[in-house]
């Protein structure tokens, strides 16, 4: 029996759907649009009201709702091409969401806009570092090139936009310059020659961070989108990292928690303010404090003086009562207040929410609490691979201590070697037999169980109740539940499972748990990783406020600058005392990363 022929309608459908398959292959293959798990109960709107060909992207009554709660409500979200936005909010609020729905074009991204979502590290391959970055511009180098070529064969003059706009991504494309590149970028990221060469499984989950960080840059998209770029960097590569993207030629979206790195990258600030909107400031982020500051104290005065207005003249309404001859008045004042109204009242700013961190004080040890004698430490045992070598040096309940240093001078290791994690390959760590240490790493948030909500967690895993300075004490639910609100895990997310909470939220469970073991000293790796700016100031408050000691990892210049009083630099298997404050440091760090790029 023969092939029924297709009718017109039919036709027009399978000719939509092949234009639409060429469309989507220009955009970038897997490289643009990525299914992030966030989305899957994710709802999300919006209407595109920029031009189709235009680089700029303006999306209008943007909206996105998940598990139920509005993240963003009605809003505009603008994005012009060469400008480079720094997203801001609350832990929570949405704006991983919202990176990751503009990477998978849930809204209407014009096709001729590439995208580059980095989310996650590397996958960890027999590769190495720079063929894992070199191999993945090569892909879309050699598949922009057959794509072009089969629209050439099949209708050049139907297909000629398409096969335009892939020149254009070819030109900017240098075959030659690949591994030069290649080395260049992850160089910059603080990869040596030898670890250029590692195999990605071989690396840890930090340095395939940077991995994909490196790809990232390499292919420069018209549209770049970073999550929190500068974790599990040390500052060396924040400084580097902020110096490269201040320069950055095309569109950049990106979140950070970090002052210094927004200050240094950003033309314009996007903030995702506690009622769902986006509201988009000019300049950097101090800019941005310093512009917001002024307009809500302009705010604030409008609404008090309007506030009160109202209240005089509904009291003078009231007062009229029912006498005639006051009934003009009475109508006059009303028309006033009708027309007050009409015209819009100002709204009561909205203030960012704080927080009231606590780590509990506790009872006094003599010094020395900590102490190291002739310390030498290697992985191995070897003295030709010591990390460390000969540490002496003490700490007590008044140190506040900053570790700064190049990535794998071993700052971590020293604060295993606090913890007794490790043990020294000479000398002695003597530790008071009292000591408690409330510590946080990149590991921490593993000891959570993510089936169960923070409420359910606390009071299961503290059923015998927690160590205070008046010994074991038991908690009831609404003591719990306090303690929670204390660290910002308030409403609904005290039951909701932690596994639908961001890794901003989660963090700050850690946070309280660190609180509960009523520690003497903090030993801190890279806390602010996953905390907004609002939980930052409130980790700093709470370390001033403690009357323990402070050993702290940090990539974050402000919070060292908030909270450390000393500077001890860990390089060349020594530690040294900075006499400076962190901002030196930084400028000093600076000279030195950029020298050492350019040479390179």
């Amino acid at each position: 029996m023969g092939k029924k022929p297709m009718t017109a309608k039919a036709k027009k459908l399978a000719k939509e759907l092949e234009d639409a398959a060429k469309q989507e292959a220009v955009k970038g293959g897997d490289l643009g649009k990525k299914k992030h798990p966030v989305l899957v109960t994710a709802s999300i709107a919006g209407v595109r009201t920029s031009r189709y060909l235009s680089q700029d992207v303006k999306i209008e009554q943007f909206s996105i709702i998940n598990f139920g709660k509005t993240l963003v409500r009605d809003t505009t979200l603008e994005l012009n091409f060469g400008r480079r936005y720094g997203l801001i909010g609350q832990n929570g609020a949405g704006k991983s969401t919202m990176l990751a729905a503009i990477a998978a074009r849930e809204i209407d991204i014009p096709d001729h806009i590439d995208i580059w979502h980095l989310d996650k590290e590397a996958d960890p391959t027999d590769k190495t570092a720079i063929v894992s970055v070199v191999e993945i511009v090569q892909q879309e180098y050699s598949r922009l090139e057959e794509l072009s070529l089969k629209l050439m064969e099949e209708d050049p003059e139907e297909n000629s936009d398409l096969v335009s706009t892939i020149g254009d991504k070819l030109d900017k494309m240098e075959p030659e310059q690949f591994e030069a590149r290649a080395c260049e970028l992850l160089h910059g990221l603080g990869f040596t020659e030898q670890m250029m060469k590692k195999c990605t499984k071989d690396m840890s989950g930090g340095w395939r961070m940077r991995v994909s960080l490196a790809q990232a840059l390499f292919v420069q998209p018209t549209l770049l989108l970073l999550d929190e770029p500068t974790n599990h960097l040390d500052l060396g590569a924040c400084v580097w990292l902020e110096e490269y993207l201040k320069n950055w030629k095309t569109t950049l979206f990106f979140t950070s928690h970090s002052q210094d790195f927004l200050n240094g990258v950003c033309t314009n600030i996007m903030q995702l303010t506690a009622d769902a909107q986006l509201v988009t400031w000019g300049g950097n982020y101090d800019q941005y404090q310093r512009t917001r500051a002024e307009k809500e104290k302009n705010q604030w005065t409008q609404y008090k003086k309007e506030q009160d207005d109202i209240v005089h003249l509904k009291d003078f309404i009231r007062s009229c009562g029912t006498f005639s001859n006051l009934r003009k008045q009475a109508d006059s004042k009303q028309k006033i207040l009708d027309k007050m109204f009409e015209a819009g009242i100002t709204e009561k700013p909205l203030t960012d929410p704080s927080y009231d961190y606590k780590f509990p004080n506790s009872e006094r040890i003599s010094p020395p609490v900590m102490a190291f004698q002739n310390v030498s430490f290697s992985y191995s045992g070897k003295k030709e691979d010591y990390l460390y070598k000969d540490l002496d040096f003490g700490i007590d309940l008044d140190s506040r201590i900053a570790l700064v240093g190049p990535n794998g001078a071993g700052k971590s290791t020293l604060l295993k070697l606090m913890r007794t994690e490790l043990e020294p390959s000479e000398g002695q760590v003597s530790r008071s037999g009292k000591l408690r240490i409330g510590q946080y790493n990149q590991h921490s948030e593993d000891v959570l169980d993510l089936t169960r909500s923070p409420l359910q967690f606390v009071i299961e895993k503290y059923v015998d109740g927690i160590t205070t300075m008046d010994g074991v004490k038991k908690l009831e639910e609404a003591e719990w539940r306090g303690r929670l609100g204390t660290f910002g895990i308030n409403g609904d997310y005290q039951t909701r499972p932690m596994s639908t909470m961001s890794t901003g939220l989660r963090a700050r469970v850690v946070m309280l748990l660190i609180s509960l073991t009523n520690p003497h000293i903090l030993l801190l790796d890279e806390p602010t990783n996953h905390l907004d700016m609002e939980c930052i100031d409130s980790l700093a408050r709470a370390i001033n406020q403690f009357t323990g000691g402070l050993v702290l990892v940090s990539h974050d210049f402000r919070l060292i600058s908030q909270v450390a009083k000393e500077i001890w630099v860990c390089d060349k298997k020594a530690i040294t005392t900075w006499k400076g404050d962190i901002q030196s440091y930084k400028a000093v760090l600076k000279k030195e990363v950029m020298k050492r790029f350019k040479k390179a």
